[in-house]
């Protein structure tokens, strides 16, 4: 099976234009929750419509923080938590960071 990564370029994402909070928003869905948006972290990785880079997510559950923790202290749904630990396993965020 190829990796998000692989598949990403051999797949064109559909950019998602919307407003938020009467400006533009603009990314690329990688999952629900966790979206590249152009100019947002330097279009990593991210929380939708949060500035919460996906890897420092990572990091908290790396260290042991329960999806929970982490969810209620920056105020997203667990499930963001958990698409981000799940999209890691296919997806390279390191990559993004090059």
């Amino acid at each position: 099976m190829a990796s998000v990564s692989t598949k990403r370029k051999d797949t064109k994402l559909k950019l998602v234009r919307e407003t938020l909070h009467g400006e533009p928003y603009e990314y690329y869905p990688l999952g629900k929750y966790i979206v590249a948006a152009p100019g947002v972290c330097g279009g990593r990785p991210t929380i939708k419509y949060h500035r919460l880079d996906a890897m420092h997510i990572i990091g908290f559950l790396e260290h042991g923080d329960s999806s929970k923790l982490i969810a209620r202290n920056y105020r997203i749904p667990v499930a963001a938590v958990r698409e981000a630990g799940e999209l890691a396993l296919l997806y390279d965020y390191e990559e993004s960071y090059a």
